[in-house]
């Protein structure tokens, strides 16, 4: 594809995302913002969600995993199924019988004040960097594709990027998301069929599925070796906890939920979401054995994170396969980072600034949308440092790892709220939660460099559990 057509198709793409926000956004207060007046189908919300879920770095980053770790990332995509049953049967009736608007006041009623502002930091701490992370693969790639042709910096490309979210997202919020983000995960899973029946044809594969099924990068499930990284029940585990924590206790993805009419809708969007996520998982997989045999039949050099771009964009398997691919990465980054910037907006200005105690809606509008355009600057600005530091590893592999120190803290007070009817001294809470993650990395830093024992991401789990242990030290008489 020439520069001009992908300028031509990006325009196209969210000059109809921002027809979809001028509908929605009408009449749009803080309610809609926040919580799309409790309005969404619960069907929308289950759709759009895989789209949020999966973003530009399972596009881009889980085929590209395939060559060096086969198809083992399938034992956290299990493990994710027990995570989002415990979120349906646990976390939601929770939310809803609170009616939260933001998920982390739970915290204040169980814990304390301390305890919420702490849980509400670390989520802001954690979907930054989460954001960014996504959106820096997206910009590289755009950056490659596009704007060195017409020798634009890379932070040209950032602000543009941050810039489009903006424009659909400032006014109607989250009622805006449920619709686009629909819309977005429809386009991002058009993407990988076409993709993979194109691959297909070009490999003359007469059975696409026995083809996955004997080759040698298909291997799933590893038992062999407790210390490796991929041992099965350290992905599963860590897969299950990784969804409680990333979409349980992950103000971006509740607040999807929190938008259905009742509890038995959310429900029934956690049960569809994840059938359709672990389908959607695996034809992401199989779609990274067919792109690792094409490059090597065909002497591409391209590994990780540019070994989709690298195929599609090459023209090799026809106009279609670019057009698509360029379609279903734009579609899949944003409908992951328009949520996350709404997120952002919804926590800061819940649980930080607590605009909803404010009386004058007018002034809770106006501080809303300077906290909108606070949060662009701040993605604008976290994507640049990662330029310089995260440049040559698989992305997928550094969001879950940063997931692992900054969810812990998150993970280690729900359990001990939900699980325990003790309480805690409230003050000291933000201490232990800032001590957990630099205990955890260095517990795992020590486990590798003596025994190759590698926590990999199910260091989560023990940075929840060292937190878990730490509220046990500061536990007060008095019962919850």
């Amino acid at each position: 594809m020439q520069p001009q057509d992908i300028i031509l198709l990006i325009l196209a793409y969210f000059g109809v995302l921002i027809l979809i926000s001028y509908i929605t956004g009408k009449s749009a207060n803080n309610n809609t913002f926040f919580k799309a007046d409790n309005s969404s189908p619960w069907y929308l919300v289950a759709f759009g969600m895989i789209g949020a879920s999966l973003s530009g770095v399972t596009f881009i980053s889980v085929p590209g995993w395939v060559e060096s770790q086969q198809m083992g990332y399938m034992q956290m995509v299990f493990g994710y199924v027990l995570g989002y049953a415990v979120i349906g049967l646990v976390l939601l009736p929770l939310y809803y019988k609170l009616n939260l608007t933001s998920i982390y006041a739970y915290l204040e009623d169980r814990f304390g004040r301390n305890s919420y502002k702490t849980g509400a930091s670390f989520f802001l701490l954690s979907r930054t960097i989460g954001a960014a992370f996504r959106l820096f693969l997206v910009a590289n790639v755009l950056q490659l594709i596009l704007f060195d042709a017409y020798g634009i910096p890379f932070w040209v490309t950032v602000t543009i990027t941050i810039l489009l979210i903006w424009l659909y997202t400032f006014k109607g919020g989250i009622k805006t998301i449920v619709w686009t983000d629909t819309l977005q995960t429809l386009f991002m899973l058009i993407a990988v069929g076409v993709c993979i029946m194109m691959i297909k044809d070009a490999m003359q594969i007469d059975n696409l599925f026995s083809y996955i099924a004997d080759n040698k990068l298909s291997k799933t499930f590893f038992f062999d070796d407790v210390k490796a990284g991929s041992y099965f029940w350290k992905r599963f585990f860590a897969g299950a906890f990784i969804a409680i924590v990333m979409t349980g206790l992950d103000q971006d993805m509740m607040q999807k939920n929190l938008t259905c009419r009742n509890l038995k809708d959310a429900q029934k969007n956690m049960f569809w979401f994840t059938i359709v996520l672990v389908i959607v998982n695996f034809f992401f997989l199989a779609l990274g054995v067919l792109l690792t045999d094409y490059a090597t039949a065909n002497g591409i050099d391209a590994h990780k994170d540019s070994l989709f771009p690298t195929i599609a964009m090459s023209g090799e398997l026809g106009i279609a396969t670019s057009l698509f691919f360029l379609l279903g990465l734009i579609a899949a980054a944003y409908s992951s980072a328009d949520s996350a910037l709404t997120s952002l907006t919804t926590s800061f200005s819940i649980d930080i600034l607590e605009i909803d105690k404010k009386e004058d809606e007018q002034e809770k509008i106006a501080i809303r949308k300077k906290i909108h355009v606070l949060f662009s600057f701040i993605l604008i600005a976290t994507i640049l440092f990662f330029k310089y530091v995260i440049a040559d590893d698989s992305v997928i592999s550094n969001i879950f790892k940063a997931a692992g120190y900054t969810y812990g803290p998150l993970l280690g007070l729900y359990a001990f709220g939900l699980f325990t009817k003790l309480n805690v001294k409230d003050k000291l809470v933000p201490i232990i939660c800032i001590i957990s993650p630099f205990l955890a990395f260095g517990i795992n830093y020590v486990t590798n460099t003596l025994w190759s024992f590698d926590f990999e991401f199910f260091v989560l789990i023990l940075n929840g559990a060292i937190t878990f242990l730490g509220l046990l030290t500061i536990k007060t008489n008095k019962n919850a």
